[in-house]
């Protein structure tokens, strides 16, 4: 007799599922006929621009959906059908088979309870462990997910723990119970590059240790091909292609995938004298450097500013410090910073979260008093901190915030939000007012019936040009852009950075480009300087930076970057982790 083996049970099974939305008591489909599968163990990525339908899809399979929404298909977790569950059978299904990591941790957590009470009390809700038990349990998986240490972690509140951090306690919240199946929806989306590389190691070890199959929801190809076996690729509700990561990400069928990786920043690509940056190569190179005891960073030269004629910014030993309060002293977040900015010039300002980026803009546009040294805009020298000497400012800078949504007055138009800068500044009201905010519209391709539509009824990308329309409406001589894109996916990215780089030629005014991302400042900056810690690590041109980083700090900003290919993927992720290593054994 002849014995088969019997193919094994999917943690998650879809089988033409879909999702619609009652709007106005007409169905809106936002998913349609959906159909893939997760085993136990393997990571499935389902990628796709914003209202592609991929986190509805997503959280149908939690119950999570709106009242106005219908599921239709069959979903089975573990072979069982969870559509026909009662609402108290599927919450007991939540954290024992299926839990969730969000994309944002702080609105995720309960900002009132501390982080240990939260994972406690996830494990109690599902077991019959008493408070000791759980607790021990709780500490044990603090540690598991890589927090430096789990009992002070246990006694934080949410917000005495930064974004990694945070990430990481969600993380421990969410496989409290072993559940088979994990649903990440972009768990890395507005993390550090840094931190994110540090969140996906530690999915891809829990994926490993606990054998969970993992539904990765992500816009970022570089994510997938860092993590994912399988890649399912949606557009307005419908899966265009599907197939293993390597296929599909280097031979893709479908020209929608096409677009959305042709979108996808890459290092070097803007580097016009020697193309694109081997960073493999040169980061195997600082881990010889590094391991034979050359300390890379006693490099004079690295933080040198260029000298420049006529600054539209400068910054001369420029600190700025937070919180001196009685005895309290205070924290240095920018130390002795100099840098300067042309006319017509982009500087890209990188580094991690805390390193002091957002400071600078800030200070830059006169929102922030300076501690120590000079700092000069178009000419007027704002370091002595004076009301009036700021105010005189208004007209000369521009600021794009991160986030559109918030930025804008959401009981406000878009066109009044564009022209209320000109009408404050008093340099035109009633019709004249009206043309200028028409061109602004035209500046940045929005069709100008819009001025009349509110922030809600835009989408980010739409949002975020009104947002450079309005910091453009004085034609300011400096523009600071903080993190303007790391909340947009990568096609609508890629359309923002163009329109950026195509005004600056327009208006030539000197623009200083906050990111943690140097792919994206790759795209756009004339120089790069890189922040680490409130100091300067090093600065120089595009190609200086990313051909030829001198410092150990910018390797692995560098070496963090996904890239949407795998095996290159895989030998920069061996790299990073040779270089941290011989950084350790050298400290």
């Amino acid at each position: 007799m002849t014995s088969t083996a019997q193919p094994a049970t999917p943690a998650l099974e879809m089988t033409d599922v879909s999702v619609d939305f009652a709007v106005d008591d007409v169905w809106v489909p936002a998913a349609k006929n959906l159909t893939y599968s997760i085993q136990r163990g393997q990571v499935v990525a389902v990628v796709g621009e914003s209202g592609s339908g991929k986190s509805a899809s997503s959280m149908s399979i939690l119950g999570l959906l709106p009242r106005n929404s219908r599921v239709r298909g069959s979903i089975r977790v573990n072979g069982r059908e969870i559509l026909d569950l009662s609402p108290r059978a599927l919450r007991q299904l939540r954290g024992t088979e299926v839990a969730a990591i969000f994309q944002e941790p702080m609105t995720a957590l309960n900002p009132v309870l501390t982080v240990g009470f939260q994972v406690v009390e996830a494990i109690r809700a599902h077991t019959a462990k008493s408070p000791a038990e759980a607790e021990a349990r709780a500490l044990e998986l603090l540690g598991m997910v890589g927090l430096p240490d789990p009992q002070k972690a246990f006694a934080s509140y949410p917000h005495q723990l930064s974004g990694g951090q945070r990430q990481r306690a969600m993380i421990a919240q969410s496989i409290s119970l072993d559940p088979a199946l994990l649903i990440a929806d972009e768990p890395t989306t507005a993390l550090d590059v840094t931190v994110q590389a540090e969140i996906l190691d530690l999915l891809r070890d829990l994926r490993d240790r606990l054998e969970s199959a993992i539904l990765l929801i992500t816009h970022d190809m570089g994510v997938v091909a860092d993590l994912a076996d399988w890649i399912v690729v949606m557009k307005d509700g419908d899966i265009v292609e599907q197939g293993a990561v390597g296929e599909v990400l280097n031979n893709p069928q479908q020209e929608y995938t096409r677009e959305l990786l042709a979108a996808v920043p890459r290092l070097g690509d803007k580097s016009a004298e020697h193309g694109a940056v081997d960073v493999v190569e040169s980061l195997a190179h600082v881990v010889e450097e590094v391991e034979a005891g050359v300390d890379a960073k006693v490099i004079a030269a690295a933080a040198e500013a260029p000298v420049i004629a006529k600054p539209v910014l400068e910054l001369d030993h420029v600190s700025v410090e937070y919180g001196k309060r009685r005895r309290v002293a205070a924290f240095r977040a920018v130390d002795d910073v100099t840098l300067g900015i042309a006319e017509g010039e982009i500087v890209g300002l990188v580094g991690e979260s805390g390193s002091g980026k957002s400071t600078i803009g800030r200070a830059a546009i006169g929102l922030q008093p300076i501690a120590e040294g000079r700092l000069v805009v178009d000419g007027i020298d704002i370091s002595a901190g004076s009301r009036k000497i700021v105010s005189s400012l208004r007209r000369k800078v521009g600021i794009v915030f991160q986030d559109p949504s918030s930025s804008l007055n959401p009981r406000m138009p878009i066109g009044e939000s564009i022209g209320e800068p000109i009408m404050l500044a008093g340099e035109a009201k009633g019709k004249d007012l009206d043309r200028r905010v028409e061109a602004l519209l035209d500046e940045v391709r929005l069709p100008r019936n819009y001025r009349n539509r509110y922030p809600h009824e835009l989408s980010g990308g739409q949002k975020q040009r009104v947002g450079i329309a309005r910091a453009l409406a004085l034609k300011p001589r400096l523009l600071v852009a903080d993190e303007p894109t790391s909340a947009l996916d990568v096609s609508v990215q890629a359309r923002v950075l163009e329109l950026l780089s195509e005004l600056q030629r327009e208006y030539r005014f000197a623009c200083l480009f906050i990111s943690h991302d140097l792919a994206v400042v790759d795209a756009l900056a004339d120089r790069i300087v890189v922040l680490h810690r409130g100091r300067i690590a090093e600065q120089g041109t595009r190609d200086e930076i990313l051909r030829a980083p001198k410092e150990p700090y910018t390797q692995r900003l560098i070496a963090a970057i996904p890239v949407p290919d795998p095996e290159v993927q895989a030998a920069r992720r061996e790299l990073r982790h040779q270089l941290l290593l011989a950084e350790r054994d050298a400290s």
